[in-house]
């Protein structure tokens, strides 16, 4: 059964809903299993993946999907069943890396592009709408970062590292002819054309990823022009920075700032000129662009992790809310051709992301899909509470709350300090896919009896450029303050149990794990590092940027190794990761040596068939299996503290 050449999905089921928020309950009567928590999937997209695109006749609506293994669907923009185009996608594991990567339609809606990594490196792929048929476009042979269709629909504008570090390249439609425009040493990312096709703005960053400038070219790659630089502003890859946008009269350029103290958006003449701040406020934006008259800006407020969605008129005034979710995360809006109505996702702490559209006149929002499983799963997860604590040098740290539901009255439960990756990351009220450590992982934990603290330890986003930078050359020391602090709270609970304290941690969560353990022996009675790097003199610009550049402090860096003080380890420790490209990963390894030649308790295990973080399914559910095992034997009651 085909329409318009795309293939409507049989083989699964989406859950279409009206129109409301459905309401949460903190309530749960029963325990949920660990194999029904991982199943808990959105059906839009993965997890950070590229925003759903509409149509150019604004009647459907693009995305990948794990319904096609990571391939895009379809759907009507009134609502519906999607469609599955008949493009191969990732295996359907539940990796979060969509192989099927950004799908958008041409500007004449012939052609559907996307990034795919099928033959061994990212190539950008065309499907073609009429003839139903798969073209290879690129044959670059690299790694593609970002890409943009040009609007007369002829050329395909994107940032490749053929040669080293990231150019900007056109490619012709369809033929796949490549043309290198820039050819700096420096990293040039995240292309987009002016409306006449004629130029092509882009960001260029300097080598340590923390200055950026905005230039434009001509489409053939002459006559480069200074827009605006942006300083003091740390993006390795242009992901956080984003695209800047054009004005759809030619005249603009919308870019993401640092430069007031807070992540605002800035215009600037496409000429060059003063930038000027489009909604200033005291929190961090996203996910901005354009109405299509030009007239509009819609983007994503953050609000201590909750996200609401607003449009202010470009000539400024008080932005208009459009939704304001008591907890939970909107993102990735976009504008309808018409101007009319706005596409976006909304996640919250209890449920996956899923696809909505509000009416810009009515103020409407009507649901599209449904990605949480029927019956009253969602009134049995755990709905976390905000709460705040002070750390020791009186610096205020959020933070998230979850415990398990029907508490009898005089029990104590263990608690797990859960520190997020980053360390510029941030706990938010989003349902994350299970491997990133989100949710669906952390209800387990709730589930199966534990008080969970989520804090937001100073270096974290979303709350200003002085506290982001606040644990700058100083990681595990200032910045563990914050988590011995949150141990702190947690002990002053009643229904926890002083005695059973776990620290436990991801990327940066599980680097700051090994220093917790390393700088202050015996606070925790176990702890879990997943993923993490022990020796901080390393190579990187991440480093540089948060350590100081390695040369000059070389010694600070080793000084605040986890790795150099494996010595004072007392508290059980379970390390954890993916193999890597071989069979282990040599900083991980590095710290069970030292673990081992100093003769202390802990566990060591390396999951098949993933990269250094564990992303698949069944390794997923086992990794969380040998959590709890590894729990319940270092806290079980048999175990008493003297």
């Amino acid at each position: 059964m085909k329409k318009a050449g795309l293939v409507v999905i049989l083989s699964f089921a989406v859950f279409m809903t009206p129109a409301v928020l459905i309401g949460q309950n903190n309530e749960p009567n029963n325990k949920i299993s660990i194999d029904t928590l991982l199943w808990i999937q959105t059906v839009v997209g993965g997890w950070r993946t590229p925003s759903p695109k509409w149509s150019p006749d604004g009647k459907q609506i693009i995305f990948s999907s794990l319904l096609n293994g990571g391939g895009p669907v379809v759907i009507s923009a009134e609502g519906g069943f999607p469609w599955r185009l008949p493009i191969k996608g990732s295996d359907p594991g539940f990796s979060p890396n969509i192989v099927q990567n950004d799908p958008r339609f041409s500007p004449d809606g012939k052609w559907v592009s996307y990034i795919s990594e099928k033959t061994g490196a990212t190539e950008i792929w065309l499907w073609s709408v009429r003839e139903t048929r798969d073209v290879q476009l690129t044959k670059l042979g690299c790694r593609i970062r970002s890409m943009n269709w040009s609007p007369d629909g002829r050329w395909i504008a994107l940032s490749a590292d053929l040669y080293g570090g990231f150019d900007i390249w056109r490619v012709a439609v369809p033929g796949g002819q490549a043309f290198r425009l820039t050819s700096d040493k420096r990293d040039e990312l995240n292309p987009v054309w002016t409306p006449d096709s004629n130029r092509i703005v882009f960001v260029q960053a300097d080598e340590r990823a923390i200055d950026h400038d905005i230039f434009q070219i001509t489409a053939e790659g002459g006559s480069r022009q200074l827009i605006v630089s942006d300083k003091d502003f740390f993006d390795e890859g242009g992901s956080t920075l984003g695209y800047p946008f054009v004005s759809p009269d030619g005249k603009n350029v919308l870019f993401r700032s640092w430069r007031s103290g807070w992540i605002n958006y800035w215009a600037v003449p496409l000429n060059g000129g003063e930038p000027r701040q489009i909604a200033p406020e005291n929190s961090d934006q996203n996910d901005a662009s354009w109405s299509p008259d030009g007239k509009s800006i819609v983007y994503t407020s953050n609000h201590n992790g909750t996200y609401d969605l607003r449009v202010v008129s470009v000539a400024g005034g008080k932005p208009k809310v459009l939704m304001a979710p008591e907890m939970g995360v909107c993102e990735d809006p976009e504008w309808s051709p018409d101007g009319s109505r706005i596409s976006f996702v909304l996640t919250t702490s209890t449920r996956p992301k899923d696809l909505y559209i509000v009416s810009l006149k009515s103020g409407e929002i009507k649901q599209l899909t449904d990605s949480m499983p029927p019956g009253n799963l969602e009134k049995n997860l755990v709905r976390p509470e905000k709460i705040t604590y002070p750390s020791a040098d009186g610096l205020i740290i959020n933070a998230y709350l979850y415990k398990p539901s029907n508490i009898p009255s005089g029990k104590r439960l263990p608690a797990i300090v859960w520190i997020h990756g980053g360390p510029t990351g941030q706990f938010e009220e989003m349902f994350h896919h299970q491997n990133q450590s989100g949710e669906a992982c952390l209800q387990v934990f709730v589930q199966n009896g534990y008080v969970i603290l989520q804090p937001n330890i100073r270096g974290s986003s979303g709350y200003g450029k002085e506290f982001e930078k606040a644990n700058n050359q100083c990681w595990g020391e200032c910045d563990l303050n914050d988590v011995i602090a949150g141990a702190e709270y947690l002990k002053s609970l009643p229904f926890v149990n002083p005695q059973k304290l776990v620290v436990a941690g991801r990327s940066y969560g599980g680097m700051l794990t090994m220093a917790a353990v390393t700088n202050v022996p015996g606070y925790f009675q176990a702890a879990i590092t997943e993923s993490g790097h022990e020796d901080w003199t390393e190579d990187s610009k991440s480093y540089d940027y948060e350590l100081g550049p390695l040369k000059e402090n070389y010694e600070l860096r080793w000084k605040l190794s986890p790795v150099n003080h494996v010595e004072n380890v007392v508290t059980p420790i379970m390390v954890i990761h993916g193999e890597g490209r071989g069979p282990a990963s040599p900083s991980s390894k590095l710290f069970v040596e030292q673990l081992r030649k100093h003769n202390k308790v802990y566990r060591y295990k390396v999951y098949r068939d993933e990269g250094y973080y564990v992303h698949g399914l069944e390794n997923q559910r086992q990794m969380l299996l040998d959590k709890l095992e590894f729990l319940d034997q270092y806290l079980s009651d048999r175990i008493v503290a003297r």
